[in-house]
């Protein structure tokens, strides 16, 4: 401002005046956002400010520990990649296998094995949910976890001997496709 010949003094003075202005509303909405722990009439502005930057880091930190959260909840593991790999600091999925599904069919039963990951926490629910809608009656269903690898074991009878082999081919096209279909995201 200084080095502008054009501007007169009252010129310059109001220009600073209305920028002091601007500053004073920026930081009065700055202060309004961010909960106060003590009195804020007391506290210079440099403590105001430095109050204000510390809220936001603790946003920050909250907010990613809710995003592993969800993840977690959503049966998501992740670590950060290696260092040998690249430095982008993205993530890769750790643990993660897609479902399988074997079927054998035994007289007027099913044994059905669900292979998963530990990141597939909802098929086995929906495996039986499905079972439940085609009317099959499940006698037994088990798992046993090794590593990061999941199996569950479901013993189910069709129904009616008459249409087994048809209960039985759909109930296991439906599985089939669900844990396919499952797999492919």
């Amino acid at each position: 401002m200084e080095n502008n010949p054009g501007l007169s003094k009252t010129d310059r003075k109001t220009i600073e005046r209305n920028r002091r202005n601007q500053m004073k509303a920026l930081f009065a909405e700055l202060n309004s956002l961010v909960p106060h722990e003590t009195p804020m009439e007391a506290a210079s502005l440099p403590d105001k400010l430095d109050e204000a930057a510390n809220y936001i880091k603790r946003l920050q930190t909250n907010l990613e520990k809710l995003k592993e959260r969800k993840d977690s909840l959503m049966g998501i593991e992740k670590r950060p990649s290696n260092s040998t790999g690249s430095s982008s600091g993205k993530t890769t999925m750790e643990g993660f296998r897609s479902p399988q599904i074997e079927i054998r069919e035994i007289a007027s039963a099913l044994e059905v094995v669900l292979i998963t990951g530990l990141d597939f926490h909802f098929m086995f629910n929906e495996t039986i949910r499905l079972l439940h809608e085609e009317g099959a009656e499940i006698v037994t269903a088990s798992f046993s976890v090794v590593h990061d690898t999941v199996f569950h074991t479901i013993h189910l009878e069709v129904g009616d001997s008459d249409q087994v082999g048809n209960g039985a081919a759909r109930i296991s096209q439906r599985l089939k496709k669900f844990v396919h279909d499952s797999g492919a995201f």
